[in-house]
């Protein structure tokens, strides 16, 4: 137990989690609403929609890949699955499987031109974003739905506190879906063989085709499994404002990106953790919810989040340095 304490100590997540407690901590001595139990639900809340969209693309970096059309892919599955929720009045299981559906097959055309153009993820999928986004916008022409039916606004709720004013707090359909995503995700790269392999790919491209890796088959699963993820963060997103935007996700992007880079995830592939990305996360939401509670203006929230993200890639930059350094003083001894 001291040693995997002391292994920590030196990770990148160790030295997040403190940003985090310390970040935490002051905003909570400077402003005491922030450490309420009704903050803290709506935080989660409505960090759900980002949170599992990292989840899904720290598998998809993991492999050295990356994926910007989930914002695109998110608003198709949702504008799908709610649109014929209210016509054909399908229950819960018809809009997940719609959207869900619909996430992977989008997914799955990322994935599929990854394995056959062999050429930077980043333009296949700022190519896929524009294509997706143009098909949404042109079929719908930017009409907004605010009729949802009511058993999707009323949500699934567990109540759990009720505080003195009588108000009551829940674990939400958000709360519950966020949860999961992660879990998930962590059983995909610690428990099985495929998270095995999409961290050896990631680290080695090469190395992996070479012993047999099916790396198209990776490159399906990776993105499609970032596709599935987006149509569930499609839901919690449409449950959580109780209303369909098709323009409202797309330029979300930098917000998801960023959570996993801060998280300690290598673009280059081969590392992060489920747990950095959470800790990635938190970071970003402690820091604009604390601006909101401040009274700042929220012109400033994309300042502080790309100088957190700077300020990340520093800190990793450093660490990679270091490691270097000690491993060629390693090889020299």
């Amino acid at each position: 137990m001291h040693e995997v304490i002391k292994r920590f100590k030196r990770t990148h997540e160790f030295r997040l989690l403190l940003v985090v407690i310390l970040m935490a901590g002051l905003l909570s001595f400077i402003t005491p609403e922030f450490a309420s139990l009704q903050n803290l639900v709506d935080v989660l809340s409505s960090t759900a929609f980002i949170g599992i969209m990292a989840s899904g693309l720290l598998v998809v970096i993991i492999t050295g890949g990356i994926d910007l059309s989930f914002a695109a892919t998110a608003s198709i599955a949702q504008y799908s699955a709610l649109t014929v929720a209210n016509h054909l009045g399908i229950g819960w299981t018809g809009v997940f499987a719609i959207s869900v559906g619909l996430g992977i097959l989008l997914g799955l055309i990322n994935g599929v031109l990854m394995n056959s153009l062999r050429t930077s993820a980043l333009i296949v999928t700022i190519a896929t974003l524009n294509v997706f986004y143009g098909i949404l916008l042109t079929v719908t022409r930017g009409a907004d739905i605010f009729s949802l039916p009511d058993w999707f606004n009323a949500g699934i709720e567990f109540a759990f506190h009720t505080d003195s004013q009588g108000a009551s707090l829940a674990i939400n359909f958000q709360i519950i879906a966020l949860f999961v995503a992660f879990l998930l995700t962590w059983l995909l790269l610690n428990r099985s063989n495929i998270g095995r392999q999409i961290y050896a790919f990631g680290g080695n491209p090469d190395a992996a085709q070479r012993v047999g890796f099916n790396v198209v088959r990776l490159n399906l699963l990776v993105y499609g499994y970032m596709g599935a993820l987006a149509g569930v963060a499609s839901l919690v997103q449409a449950q959580l404002v109780q209303s369909v935007s098709p323009t409202a996700l797309v330029g979300r992007e930098l917000d998801v990106v960023a959570a996993v880079v801060i998280g300690g995830a290598s673009l280059n592939g081969g590392s992060g953790t489920v747990m950095g990305t959470i800790l990635g996360i938190a970071l970003i939401a402690i820091l604009q919810n604390g601006l909101i509670l401040l009274g700042v203006s929220s012109y400033w929230s994309l300042f502080n989040t790309g100088l957190v993200i700077i300020a990340a890639v520093v800190m990793m930059a450093m660490e990679s340095k270091k490691r270097h350094k000690l491993a060629g003083q390693g090889v020299a001894a």
